[in-house]
This record gives structure tokens, sequence and C-alpha cells, in this order.
């Protein structure tokens, strides 16, 4: 097997975490099977670079010295905020000639700079996704997966996420044994899969303001199976049907149903992946009440069938 480059694009101002949580992963392959990877380190003329958090980080060489790597991974951070005409030049030369580019957190804000990401679906950190598609409409942004993979363009949200979008490139390199084996070095799950949401349904809404409100989401969180409709929500929050949804989706951001609808399939998905209770008694436990209308909520909020979810994503065959 050929040995594969890959190479860390570096900056002031990014975010520590991007860099070295994907790295750890190809040191951890590297090491798990020796010759496989050569990483390298770069900023545009070789000098430290001050993360956000205030580490200093010296790189391998310039950006001008780095040979065109199988792997361009360009992590996010406030100096993303910062565009650097002369870095958004050289990803624009030489991203084309990677074998997989790849950015972490708001780095597909620079890829984009870059026009790299025109007419392709992406993802990056929830909070900036509204930015990247008003301010590149050419771009189909996604702000829900963890990662999105089209093409030779793979794109990860938040910070933590780009270690699973790097053990992806891993299994897809080494094998799932090898990517399993890092990631349990790492203590990180190897299962998390790119459709999975970048959070919970609890930090997808808003907190509500008020007491009643905050109150009713946590019972609709520790009772998915039990009555969840807006009239039986109301009467906890004391307030009419018609006052209580509008008020909830006022201050939550999500109208109860939606609320309710994404706390059932988080449920859902939790113990497909961590248990191997029946698919008709996790039905039941998440709310649904039957396997049928589990299956419906799961084609059209993930496109796959529970079972199909089970089978990718369960650590150990369900007995």
């Amino acid at each position: 097997m050929a040995q594969r480059t890959v190479l860390f694009v570096l900056f002031d101002g990014m975010q520590s975490l991007d860099v070295t949580g994907p790295l750890e992963v190809f040191a951890g392959a590297e090491q798990h099977t020796p010759g496989t990877y050569r990483i390298r380190t770069a900023s545009l003329d070789g000098a430290p670079v001050r993360t956000s958090s205030g580490l200093t980080v010296v790189p391998d060489e310039t950006l001008a010295q780095a040979d065109a790597p199988n792997t361009l991974l360009v992590p996010g951070g406030q100096g993303t905020r910062r565009p650097d005409a002369r870095l958004t030049d050289w990803l624009r030369e030489h991203g084309p000639r990677a074998e997989r580019l790849v950015s972490v957190c708001t780095g597909a804000i620079r890829l984009a700079e870059a026009g790299l990401l025109d007419g392709r679906r992406v993802t990056t950190h929830w909070a900036y996704s509204d930015k990247l598609a008003r301010d590149h409409p050419a771009v189909e942004v996604d702000p829900d997966p963890i990662y999105v993979r089209d093409g030779q363009v793979s794109t990860s949200a938040g910070v933590t996420s780009g270690i699973d979008l790097a053990l992806a490139l891993v299994e897809e390199d080494l094998g799932r044994d090898a990517a399993l084996t890092i990631a349990r070095h790492l203590v990180v799950f190897l299962r998390r899969p790119g459709n999975q949401a970048q959070f919970s349904a609890q930090l997808a809404a808003q907190t509500a303001q008020r007491e009643p409100l905050r109150e009713v989401q946590h019972w609709i969180t520790e009772h998915p199976a039990g009555d969840l409709s807006v009239e039986a929500l109301a009467a906890r929050a004391r307030l009419s049907p018609r006052h209580f949804a509008r008020a909830f989706q006022t201050e939550t951001g999500m109208t109860p149903g939606r609320y309710v609808d994404r706390v059932r399939l988080e449920h859902a998905r939790r113990l497909l992946e961590d248990t191997s209770d029946g698919i008709e008694e996790i039905s039941r436990a998440s709310g649904y009440g039957t396997p049928e209308g589990m299956r419906r909520a799961f084609v059209k909020a993930l496109g796959t069938a529970p079972s199909e979810y089970r089978r990718r994503f369960h650590p150990t065959p369900a007995r």
C-alpha cells in the first residue's frame, strides 16, 4: 500500500482541536499500520501560528514547500473570519490537486472562499451554516449532519466532528478493524455516522424562558412514550392549547410537534445503537406505538429503516 500524505493547513486563529483531533487519528493509524500515512503541517510562511485558545503550533514547513498531498485538511476557528488572500489563492490553486479535500468546522468557509465547494453538498458548524449559505449561494449547505462526503470533498461540523470524519477516512483506507482500534485507543465512538445530528433535540431547540415551558421540555425528553399531544402538554403547562403552541414555538424556535418528533427519533436511535431490545419494544418505548410508525419516521428523517440503521450502527449483532 502506497504511503498517503496528509497535510494540515495552519493559520493564526485556528481552532487547535480541529487540527490535533484528526491528526491524532491519522497518527494512530500510522502506528497501527506503519508506512500508511506521512503527516505534515504547514503555514503560509512556515512561522509558528497561535490558535484561538492561545496554543502556539510550529509547522513542519511552508505551504510553498509542501508536496501535493493525498489528503488536504483545513481547520476552522476564529481565524476564518479574517480572510487571507494569500491562503485563499493557495487553496484555489492546490486544493483541486488533493485526492481528498477535507475541512473541519468553519474550515468550510476557507474552501468556499477559494471556490472549491461550488456545486457541492457540505456542512459546517451549525452556528455558521446560514452565513456560509448566504455568502456562497452556489454551495448546498446542510446544517444537520456531523459530516458530509461529496466526491473528493469531505466537510465536518464543529470541533470534535473532525475526529469522526478522520475515523471514517481511515476506515476507508485501512478497514473497520483499524479504525475501531484507533477509536478505542482515543476513547471515542467509531459508530457516530455522518448523518447523525450535530446536536440533540434539547440543544437544537432553545431553552424556554418561562418555567412551565421548560418543565414541559424536560417532561417530553423523559417521557417519549407518553401522551405528547398539544392538548396534554398545554394542560401540563396550565395554558390553553392555542396559547401553549404559540408560546412554545416563540420561546424554543420550533413547534411542539417538531420537538416531540426529534425527541422520539433521538430516543429510538439511541436504543437501536446501544441495546438489543426488539424493534417492537423500541417503537413502543419511543412513543411510536408500532414498528410501522417508527419505520415511517426513520425513512422520512434518515432515509433508512430502523432495522438497517441498527445493522449499520449497532456495535454487536442484535439478538
